[in-house]
């Protein structure tokens, strides 16, 4: 696929439609119907993606107007979203594990006029949120929705608009996105903040084509890309990183997606669709190692040898930059005939690369995948920066503890304080309707990404820090710790809290109770008083739990705190736990609890 022309693009609605024409019957969007893999052509999708744009515009929506978009991964997930740009409008995509409030929040604060879902499960959080908005006035539903009232907006079937003179619904999207430039506003992704609520970033045409030249470069000049390309989609398309890469990617080197049918069949899904690239998170690669080495080991002394053989073998080589010592070449030869191709078979036997973002990758998981002769390239960036900043790759030499060059089109400066600054089209335009925050994060046109590094000396960017205190789980989602801690402490039952999970499968809380209530519970209850004492009491213990319990209510799945443990005394300004102006000191409390919050991960 020549991907010459990603750079002199207008839009992103003008290149797909020239894959699409390009394409044209061959198979493009894949999903699991009945047991089987079905696919919709390009030329299908391209149809489908016209007649709603047209529908979209006959609702009497307008230029400019914002369209939530809320389904799991799916081909209609990728026809919505460019029918909503073909329409001249914006899509504001919502995670599947959003909460009536979350929905709430983003359909006031964006002003979504119109929303599409996928089915019946993911409208009962939404269709609350939507009648008390009153802004959305019109709701469609890819699948058939159960609604027996309407109220202030009006139902839509999805296949009644993808039907009419195809045509005509071409020539019309055709005039208008002829008007439409790159600086122009593509979706609004939120994002959470550290002030707590959820900010949108604005996305434009330009930062996601200037992604996708980047990464498509990397993948040619490295890899080379052939005509039969395919990607595995399994991270939330509401996510910029799979909504850039994992699709608006694949889109641009003219690749087929093929949609996952979730966690627990992604395995099979990997072996049966033979993808070439995948693009996932740190912690789905830490279950598929666990997984290869619990197999590795049931197959006895020989097996286990030649994976320990591998490991030193990939160990070595990694500190050569990939190249393999003289003396490892014979084992090697016997690894990459023995060992790797049944590893690599597990992945489908033809891919390229695994690309891994979202959240920062465990060098030791890399080197793994490295050893079992799987290329592993870590990539870095924030969904204000279209999302890609920076990518390992084997021109720049592989390195698991860089995140690799910035991408064509990334000018990158350290600032004295060693924040890493980025200019370029992939920045965003601001925060949506958030001008505090916009002047914060874009000055004299630098994003000020909050992360800490360094350039090596082959150009490749090392993280040393988070300037910000922004959790980013194991599967890349960010958490804002000040929501979830403000929330906490407004129960009766907690003064003070810290959570963690950086990195980490889910949030943990570190509790101080109120010591006021602890009292009054220490009465009731016919206890002493004593505060450590009392936390080792399960009753105790479980009274602080039902708190919890009722914070996690109102927040999302990413955000509910799963394990907490108990402080040893108050968080003060004497014990250098707390500034002058009462902000815990987060690194404080980290190295005085680290191991017992450690500990929570671990039972």
């Amino acid at each position: 696929m020549d991907i010459s022309d990603l750079h002199s693009r207008r839009n992103l609605v003008e290149l797909f439609l020239a894959r699409a024409d390009a394409r044209g019957e061959a198979p493009f969007l894949w999903a699991k119907r009945g047991g089987q893999w079905q696919a919709i052509s390009w030329a299908e999708a391209a149809r489908q993606v016209c007649l709603l744009a047209e529908a979209l515009r006959g609702l009497g929506l307008d230029a400019g107007d914002r369209v939530l978009l809320v389904s799991e991964n799916r081909p209609e997930w990728c026809i919505a979203d460019f029918a909503i740009m073909a329409a001249g409008l914006i899509t504001v995509p919502a995670y599947i594990t959003n909460t009536e409030r979350d929905h709430q929040h983003v359909l006031d604060d964006s002003g979504a006029r119109a929303v599409i879902v996928s089915d019946d499960k993911l409208a009962k959080p939404l269709l609350p949120a939507v009648l008390r908005s009153s802004i959305a006035k019109h709701v469609i539903g890819i699948e058939p929705l159960r609604i027996a009232q309407t109220g202030s907006f009006e139902y839509h079937d999805w296949n009644t608009l993808i039907h009419g003179d195809a045509r005509a619904a071409r020539g019309k999207v055709e005039d208008r996105i002829e008007k439409i430039q790159r600086d122009a506003t593509a979706c609004i992704i939120y994002t959470s903040g550290t002030g707590g609520a959820p900010r949108g970033v604005l996305q434009h045409h330009g930062a996601l084509l200037c992604n996708v030249d980047g990464a498509a470069r990397i993948l040619s000049e490295d890899f080379g890309l052939g005509e039969d390309e395919a990607f595995l989609s399994f991270l939330p398309l509401s996510h910029a990183y799979e909504h850039t890469g994992g699709q608006m990617l694949p889109i641009g080197v003219g690749a087929q997606i093929y949609y996952s049918e979730g966690l627990e069949k992604l395995a099979s899904n990997i072996e049966e669709v033979r993808p070439t690239i995948m693009v996932v998170v740190p912690r789905l690669f830490e279950v598929l190692r666990t997984r290869i080495m619990k197999q590795i080991e049931k197959q006895g002394k020989v097996a286990n040898y030649m994976m320990g053989r591998a490991m030193a073998i990939g160990a070595a080589a990694a500190r050569r930059e990939g190249k393999t010592r003289l003396r490892d070449k014979p084992m090697d030869f016997v690894l990459e005939k023995a060992l790797r191709p049944k590893i690599r078979q597990k992945f489908g036997g033809r891919l390229k690369a695994m690309v891994s973002g979202g959240a920062p990758l465990n060098p030791d998981v890399g080197l793994f995948f490295e050893a079992m002769g799987l290329t592993m390239l870590q990539g870095y960036g924030q969904t204000e920066a279209g999302p890609v900043i920076s990518c390992n790759r084997p021109a720049a030499g592989l390195k698991m503890d860089t995140v690799g060059p910035p991408m064509a089109g990334v000018e990158l400066k350290i600032a004295e304080d060693g924040e890493i600054l980025v200019r370029g089209e992939l920045v965003m335009h601001g925060y949506w309707r958030n001008e505090a925050e916009t002047a914060k994060a874009l000055q004299d046109g630098w994003l000020h990404t909050g992360d800490i590094g360094h350039i090596d000396e082959r150009g490749r960017i090392v993280i040393t820090d988070r300037k910000k205190d922004m959790i980013v789980n194991d599967k890349g989602d960010n958490v804002s710790p000040q929501k979830i801690e403000g929330m906490l402490t407004l129960q009766p039952e907690i003064a003070q809290a810290m959570v963690v999970g950086d990195k980490r499968p889910y949030v943990a809380g570190l509790i101080v109770p109120d010591a006021e209530w602890a009292l009054e519970w220490a009465r009731a209850n016919g206890e002493k008083f004593d505060f450590k004492a009392l936390q080792d009491l399960p009753a105790f213990r479980s009274a602080v739990r039902s708190a919890i319990d009722r914070v996690n209510q109102d927040l999302s799945v990413v955000e509910k705190v799963r394990q907490f443990t108990f402080a040893d005394e108050a968080f003060a300004i004497d014990n250098e736990e707390m500034t002058p102006s009462l902000k815990i000191r987060r690194h404080k409390l980290k190295a005085r609890y680290g191991d017992r919050l450690d500990a929570l991960y671990k039972s």
